[in-house]
């Protein structure tokens, strides 16, 4: 996991410390110059732009550096290395650092509490609202998913097969029918047998296609959800940036989940998508089974990235 901006980093706090401290021969402390600040922080955005980090987050975390280290006394043999590598973990804790405690908001929310699932088609949004059902049964709610991907025929037969496995119940239409007139049916369902949640699935086409983002919106008016989640695949890199900020854009983002982290060599598009939308990341996929939903957390992804 990460390995790739682990690598990174490392090399990076070898690079500082060698040239960054090569002027410093004696015990009399001297102030960092800013040129040569300057040519290490372009190697840490050369690195971090491979880490698939966005630009806008690289610019945030060079300022950050800069402010920290410019006009800075220091003696020879400082880690300056340590220095940066703090001052990075700072900063991306910053970033990622929203709060949002799922739990409670679940609890306190009012039933039916409706939520609502975007994403484009192979992000795995469909096994996400599957293993959130698991996860929300498990700490004591009572579930109905509402298949409103009625674009793809096997969309409906796959939320339908976890609905089977999970022993919830999935309110359809046929293929071809009104996403939102499903996402309806099944809160008016959840009213009348008193379920807790509502999760709707919706059909993941390109998050440029005017009518998918038509069909969205559309959705939220009918259905009003209590909170509306962009599921993004860790592994896209910049198209899950481009395409949360799409959806955020058309339809508005409330929180995030991030499929695949377990495969994640790289480590930049979580930082990056919570950076460019500023919404939590609430959740992360970590495999294919139902149980393989972790609640996110800061401290545990900044380890992963630094250990």
């Amino acid at each position: 996991m990460f390995k790739l901006l682990k690598e990174k980093i490392r090399n990076l706090r070898k690079k500082a410390n060698e040239e960054l401290s090569e002027e410093f021969t004696s015990g009399i402390g001297k102030k960092l110059k800013e040129e040569k600040i300057d040519e290490f922080l372009w190697d840490l955005e050369i690195a971090l732009m491979e880490a698939d980090v966005a630009v806008d987050v690289i610019e945030k975390l060079k300022a950050d550096i800069k402010k920290e280290l410019v006009g800075k006394k220091v003696k020879m043999g400082t880690d300056i290395g340590g220095v940066i590598e703090q001052t990075l973990k700072r900063s991306l804790k910053k970033i990622l650092n929203k709060k949002f405690d799922f739990d409670s908001f679940i609890s306190e929310c009012p039933q039916p509490c409706v939520i609502m699932f975007l994403g484009v088609n192979g992000t795995g949004k469909t096994t996400v609202i599957a293993k959130l059902a698991k996860y929300l049964m498990e700490h004591g709610h009572t579930v109905v998913i509402a298949a409103s991907d009625t674009f793809r025929a096997g969309a409906i037969e796959q939320i339908s097969i976890h609905g089977e496995n999970l022993g919830v119940k999935v309110i359809k239409h046929q293929a071809g029918g009104d996403p939102a007139a499903v996402a309806y049916d099944a809160i008016e369902h959840a009213k009348a047998k008193h379920r807790d949640v509502v999760l709707i699935d919706t059909a993941g086409r390109m998050q440029t296609n005017r009518n998918l983002m038509d069909e969205m919106k559309k959705i939220k008016r009918v259905a009003k959800p209590n909170l509306t989640i962009f599921v993004g695949d860790s592994l896209a890199g910049n198209d899950a940036i481009e395409q949360a900020r799409a959806f955020d854009n058309e339809v508005g983002v409330d929180a995030i989940i991030l499929t695949k982290i377990d495969a994640d060599a790289k480590g930049g598009a979580a930082i990056s998508i919570a950076y460019e939308i500023n919404k939590p990341v609430i959740f992360l996929g970590t495999g294919q089974n139902y149980e393989d939903l972790m609640k996110f957390d800061v401290d545990w992804f900044i380890n992963r990235i630094f250990e």
